[in-house]
């Protein structure tokens, strides 16, 4: 059996999925602190001009003694209609844009006072579309090691979003002028790819999980 721990994090990036490809389990810590510059409160997405950064303003969640799970949204900034627009303008003559759109409109129209809701929505989502099965599970008490788990909650930095690679593994809208960019949401591939997004993470998992190392 294959278990993983995790942070929740905002529409997970291919190294995430990677990792939870073959789970049976995934714990994920709410109890932990909240961590400036990691991924907890930001996704990339590939735009026209490089890597895109979407961030989720917060709160209290601006000091890293926060647990997760209490960390807050500030939404008097219009953050999702924002998110949304950008995410629009960049995939919308993507291949499969049109068919995920109206599932993401009513994902963004949703109310999310706290980090974790948003984050569990979004990953949710994507567990949906690229039909992968794992069980989910929240630990609300903080452990600093689990024994028999694959630990994602001190794993990639952000940042290689924006440093284009020469090994294309799947279509990306505006690969010919910036190059092929790694680590993207998995937005991204879904939005080109469609169904066919988790055979290529399937078929391309070394090669993924090798960004870790960069």
């Amino acid at each position: 059996m294959q278990q993983v721990v995790s942070p929740y994090v905002p529409f997970p990036n291919l190294f995430w999925w990677v990792n939870v490809l073959n789970a049976d389990h995934v714990i994920f810590d709410v109890a932990e602190h909240y961590e400036k510059m990691s991924y907890r409160n930001r996704y990339y997405i590939a735009g026209a001009n490089g890597g895109i950064m979407l961030s989720i303003p917060l709160m209290k969640g601006r000091n890293q003694r926060t647990p997760m799970n209490e960390v807050q949204i500030d939404n008097t900034e219009d953050w999702k209609k924002n998110h949304l627009r950008t995410i629009t303008s960049v995939y919308g003559r993507a291949p499969y844009f049109e068919y995920y759109i109206p599932e993401l409109n009513h994902l963004f129209g949703q109310e999310y006072t706290h980090l974790c809701h948003f984050n569990a929505t979004t990953t949710n989502w994507l567990k949906k579309h690229l039909g992968i099965s794992f069980n989910m599970e929240e630990a609300d008490v903080y452990r600093k090691e689990y024994q028999d788990h694959a630990d994602l909650r001190k794993g990639v930095k952000p940042g290689m979003e924006l440093r284009a690679i020469d090994n294309s593994i799947y279509y990306q809208l505006f690969e010919e002028r910036n190059g092929f960019l790694p680590n993207m949401s998995a937005l991204d591939i879904l939005f080109s790819e469609g169904p066919a997004a988790t055979e290529v993470l399937r078929q391309n998992t070394g090669t993924i999980k090798e960004w870790g190392n960069g």
